[in-house]
């Protein structure tokens, strides 16, 4: 008994952070996706688009079933953003599995849209705008 204990102790030490960190739901993870791409569209400065907010929420409270739901997975991406930048955050709305994904996913768009910047503002700022997140103007 004492050998299966130390065994289960031994492999709980060695399994990477990332495999223990909570997963994001199939819901909260397209939503960040969403979220994500609008926010590199305005970061790269892409003419003619601008936030959304209520927009924003309406599409979260679709996808994760209520406005709360909605804010709180913005609220963790707003947290994610800050520490990545080493600026003060909420860490009540840190979600580590948030900052994992929307990292990986802000540096493949950032990639596209350093590539072919005129290509990727229209297709990313137009899927952004048919979602609400975004608005032309």
């Amino acid at each position: 008994m004492k050998i299966k204990l130390s065994a289960i102790a031994l492999l709980a030490m060695i399994v990477p952070g990332q495999a223990r960190t909570a997963m994001l739901t199939d819901a909260e993870a397209t939503f960040l996706d969403q979220l994500v791409t609008a926010a590199a569209v305005l970061e790269q400065r892409c003419t003619g688009y601008e936030v959304n907010g209520t927009g924003g929420v309406q599409l979260g409270a679709r996808l994760l079933g209520s406005p709360d739901a909605a804010m709180a997975m913005i609220n963790a991406y707003d947290a994610a953003i800050k520490a990545h930048h080493g600026q003060d955050y909420d860490p009540n709305k840190f979600r580590l599995e948030v900052s994992e994904a929307a990292g990986k996913t802000s540096r493949q768009l950032q990639a596209a849209l350093i590539k072919n910047p005129k290509e990727a503002c229209a297709d990313y700022g137009d899927t952004s705008v048919s979602r609400g997140l975004l608005r032309r103007y």
